[in-house]
């Protein structure tokens, strides 16, 4: 009997015949994974090796076009007169490439720390974050992230929002000079199931949300906005819906006394396909679907419409970035299970997330040999000794993977959202583990234009960790008749893929192999 190939697992298993779009940001052609439909990653590990990130920020542009359109099918579908504003949570991504990239495409703002008005405030100087942009302001705000919103506004941002996250928040703040647009979070929709219980902390009781009204009516200020916040990942539509219908009567209620409000926040909480094959969401109608409860209720109330805010962090970036890391060594499992596919690299420090979320996924692909048989393994980190450092975790299934030897290199997805920002970037990571070169891909005028940045230095990790530079001791006088010994050169990786000797320097990225325009 035939053995199964993973050619074969792809068609049984998700309806691909091997050619063609197979997710939303992933194509296959002529045996080439191309991300975004143009950017040839097979190319980029025979020219650059791994491992290796790739980073392709056209994937957020079109994540944004995207979600826009559908919205703009749904106000028709449903009749809603009030705007759509798809607004960035950059705690997702603060990477430079990916903020300007989503701000590019038409993004709001929306910020979680005092770092983030920070760097709202250098954009916003800059002229790359438009004056026209709301700036929503979430979390809980400390006095640095207080004074940053002050300065902000006082520098002639008229559409900083700070969400009121505590009253003590509305005491710091009243006194601003300038008049500001405040928000206010509900903390009942953060755990008013009992599934999100981190989300609880957040927010502000009923009876303090009148409180801040009453406050701020009192004042130059405005009440303009009103947040709630379900959770994260919400793929359970029905649930979703239903649990944000009690805060739309909130909404509403505090409307008919509040004329000046007029933006109800939805939060995140939207899925994305970076982390499952097979993915399927219907997104115009799910926003149909909202736009409906929310232009119902609010006739219900004799109340207009809001304008409706968005925030999407992973929808936006995850899938713009791969890890491409390769199949080092292959090492017997215990009898009857998977087999170890040792890779070089750290799964702790690559995907935190399948460490830190329960039951959290990542599409995983092969960039070759989709015509071998099947087998399946798990991956473990090489570049650590730690038993955490493998994925899938052990009670989870494992992956199914083309068989082989070495030399295999995988394509991680998925990875464009909190992954580096929980690991960090720069400094030094688990067991010393250095980043990997980064091939960054962006567009100019219809062009893709690349950055390539090597890999991260070792000395400079440990120069972070207090450790000097040790002097080479000079080397001892061989005796007469000692003749040197030959060395060979260390060769990095086992497949026609990739072959570099270490005392080479990383090639420079001459050109993009590019499919279509």
């Amino acid at each position: 009997m035939k053995q199964q190939t993973y050619a074969d697992y792809m068609r049984d298993h998700f309806g691909f015949d091997g050619e063609g779009q197979f997710t939303d940001f992933m194509t296959r052609q002529d045996g080439q994974l191309l991300l975004g439909g143009r950017l040839n990653l097979t190319e980029l590990a025979r020219s650059h090796g791994a491992p290796l990130e790739v980073v392709y920020t056209p994937q957020i542009t079109t994540q944004v076009a995207r979600m826009r359109a559908w919205a703009e099918q749904a106000r028709a579908r449903a009749a809603y007169t009030g705007r759509f504003i798809y607004a960035y949570a950059t705690k997702a991504n603060f990477a430079a490439e990916a903020v300007q990239t989503a701000l590019q495409a038409g993004a709001h703002y929306e910020t979680s720390a005092a770092a983030d008005v920070v760097i709202a405030h250098g954009l916003f100087r800059q002229g790359t974050l438009p004056a026209d942009r709301l700036i929503c302001c979430n979390g809980s705000k400390e006095p640095g992230y207080l004074a940053a919103i002050r300065a902000l506004r006082m520098d002639g941002c008229t559409n900083v929002i700070p969400v009121l996250d505590d009253l003590d928040e509305l005491t710091a703040l009243a006194d601003t000079p300038a008049p500001l647009q405040f928000g206010v979070r509900e903390r009942a929709a953060g755990n008013r199931d009992g599934t999100h219980p981190g989300n609880d902390r957040f927010g502000l009781t009923a009876a303090e949300i009148e409180h801040a009204a009453a406050r701020i009516a009192g004042t130059g200020h405005q009440l303009v906005l009103y947040h709630a916040m379900i959770g994260s990942q919400v793929e359970d539509e029905a649930h979703f819906l239903a649990t944000l219908r009690a805060s739309v009567e909130s909404y509403a209620r505090l409307r008919r006394r509040v004329p000046t409000l007029r933006y109800f926040n939805f939060g995140g909480g939207m899925p994305t396909s970076g982390y499952r094959l097979g993915f399927s969401f219907d997104y115009a109608g799910f926003l149909t679907r909202l736009m409906a409860t929310i232009r119902d209720t609010c006739a219900a109330y004799d109340v207009p419409v809001p304008d409706l805010i968005g925030e999407f962090g992973r929808y936006t970036v995850a899938t713009h970035s791969v890890f491409l890391l390769e199949v080092g060594a292959v090492k017997q499992g215990q009898p009857g299970t998977p087999d170890w596919y040792l890779v070089n690299g750290s799964m702790m420090v690559t995907l935190p997330d399948a460490l830190l979320v329960e039951d959290q996924e990542f599409v995983i692909l092969p960039l070759t040999d989709w015509d071998q048989p099947l087998r399946p393994a798990r991956l473990g980190g090489r570049r650590t000794c730690d038993s955490d450092d493998v994925y899938p975790r052990p009670d989870r299934p494992p992956l199914m993977l083309p068989a082989t030897d070495g030399g295999l290199v995988l394509a991680i997805c998925g990875v464009g959202a909190y992954q580096q920002m929980i690991a960090g970037r720069g400094g030094a990571h688990h067991c010393l583990s250095p980043e990997p070169a980064r091939v960054i891909v962006t567009e100019r005028e219809g062009r893709l234009v690349s950055r390539y940045v090597p890999q991260q230095d070792q000395a400079t990790i440990m120069r972070l960790l207090g450790y000097q530079p040790a002097p080479l001791a000079a080397p001892a006088p061989l005796a007469a008749s000692a003749r040197p010994l030959r060395v060979a050169p260390i060769v990095v990786g086992a497949s026609g893929l990739s072959r570099r000797r270490l005392h080479q320097r990383p090639p420079r990225l001459a050109r993009i192999v590019a499919t279509g325009d």
